[in-house]
């Protein structure tokens, strides 16, 4: 599976970015798809995942309420709409993907393919 992330950019705070990863080369149903993001210097930090299958949806409790986690499944391509962005939320945004995560959901090591990476600065 390949991934490719897009979307990041430069925003004042308040503002909304919409993230995507299209994924490519393999049947998708049962993996879990996710966004991690990583600040400079900081550990990689989960944001949200969606279950491709069903549709369920997790989040981080420091975006819940801002962001939307969704995938087009004829597109093979995951998004992450970013509302009431907040200086805090900047950082590079890596899509990931792997089948059969059950309870380490959460947990960067659990996803096999990563995409490259999307910068998302916000600014006060």
């Amino acid at each position: 599976v390949q991934l490719q992330a897009s979307g990041g950019g430069s925003v004042q705070a308040g503002g909304s970015l919409r993230l995507s990863c299209a994924a490519s080369g393999g049947p998708l149903s049962s993996y879990t798809m996710v966004w991690f993001r990583q600040a400079p210097g900081a550990e990689r930090q989960f944001v949200a995942a969606v279950r491709w299958s069903t549709g369920s949806h997790y989040y981080a409790d420091s975006v819940k309420g801002r962001f939307t986690i969704s995938r087009d499944l004829a597109k093979n391509t995951l998004y992450l709409q970013m509302n009431s962005l907040k200086p805090e939320d900047t950082g590079v945004y890596y899509c990931a993907a792997s089948a059969n995560v059950l309870s380490s959901i959460r947990v960067s090591s659990a996803y096999i393919y990563w995409g490259q990476g999307t910068e998302v600065t916000v600014s006060s």
